[in-house]
């Protein structure tokens, strides 16, 4: 099996190769609870941060994730970059070029970009997040975190219930992909007006979550309506949405009741997809999600292999 130069999307991988990273990432969990949580892994090798859009988790995970490997960091701050003044994507990355980053780390608004970047440069581009399209490191570090409760990478006859703005999220796209392709039965839960009909026809849209719940759902995965991606009003209010899809007090006691497992990506709008109470269930797995995050990440830099590393050899 042979690594790969990028990670631009999760379609792009084998079954075996996400296997191969989940499996990579589970060392570097048992790393966080060592007094000195550094490894020489990838010492001497620079990486890379673009962020186009605002980011806490991922853009902090990533930075985690390369200093935990020993590898020296680098983030352009975008809004007080030359990029103000006009400056392309490209031009910026040829610029950086002379830094001789071995990794770029990009997330952009618009789809398709880190595809571009990949195809010119030597450095290993991972796509942190483009426009509607693809989140792939997301997807992987939710896997390992079902992998963690589930004890197996086999999800075969588990139930994955996505609720909420399926039509905006990136994350739905990649994390439904992954779940399908380790053989979960993912179906989703949201607003007529943000389910998006060109949906894979296993994938069934219920209309309640009453419908939801005589499925059977173990995890139930939380999608953060993104007000920001709507350029128009795609539902009443944040209250009637949250009365409608989110997870109420209600609900999350027949969740609660029925052992069901609780995903976000995070941020979290509380009191849109989610009640206060929930996020101190013990089956609320938001928090393990961030940690596998940084896991997961350094699993993907150990993996790649940047075409800068063929000159050095």
């Amino acid at each position: 099996m042979e690594p790969h130069k990028d990670l631009l999307q999760i379609e792009d991988l084998s079954k075996e190769e996400i296997e191969s990273i989940l499996a990579a990432a589970q060392p570097f969990k048992e790393l966080f609870k060592r007094s000195v949580k550094k490894v020489p892994t990838l010492q001497g090798k620079t990486v890379l941060s673009l962020f186009y859009e605002p980011s806490t988790r991922t853009s902090s995970s990533f930075e985690v994730a390369a200093n935990r490997l020993s590898a020296d960091f680098t983030s352009l701050a975008v809004a007080t970059s030359s990029v103000v003044k006009g400056e392309s994507v490209l031009d910026t990355v040829d610029t950086l070029g002379a830094m001789k980053a071995d990794y770029v780390i990009i997330r952009h608004k618009k789809a398709g970009i880190p595809n571009l970047v990949a195809a010119h440069t030597n450095a290993s581009v991972i796509n942190a997040g483009d426009g509607f399209h693809a989140h792939p490191t997301q997807a992987l570090l939710d896997a390992s975190t079902l992998y963690d409760v589930f004890g197996t990478l086999d999800f075969k006859g588990k139930k994955i219930l996505i609720v909420g703005d399926i039509l905006h999220s990136r994350v739905a796209r990649s994390t439904s992909r992954i779940l399908t392709m380790l053989g979960a039965e993912v179906r989703v839960l949201g607003p007529g007006t943000l389910v998006p009909p060109g949906r894979p026809k296993k994938m069934k849209n219920f209309k309640t979550y009453s419908e939801a719940m005589e499925w059977e759902p173990d995890v139930v995965y939380l999608l953060r309506v993104q007000f920001e991606r709507q350029g128009e009003q795609f539902f009443p209010s944040s209250n009637e949405y949250h009365s409608v899809y989110g997870l109420t007090e209600e609900r999350f006691h027949q969740i609660k009741d029925n052992g069901v497992w609780v995903m976000h990506p995070g941020p979290v709008n509380r009191g849109v997809e989610i009640a206060d109470s929930v996020m101190n269930y013990d089956r609320c797995l938001i928090n393990r999600q961030v940690e596998n995050g940084i896991a997961t990440r350094m699993a993907v830099l150990y993996w790649l292999k940047p075409m800068t590393l063929e000159n050095d050899e």
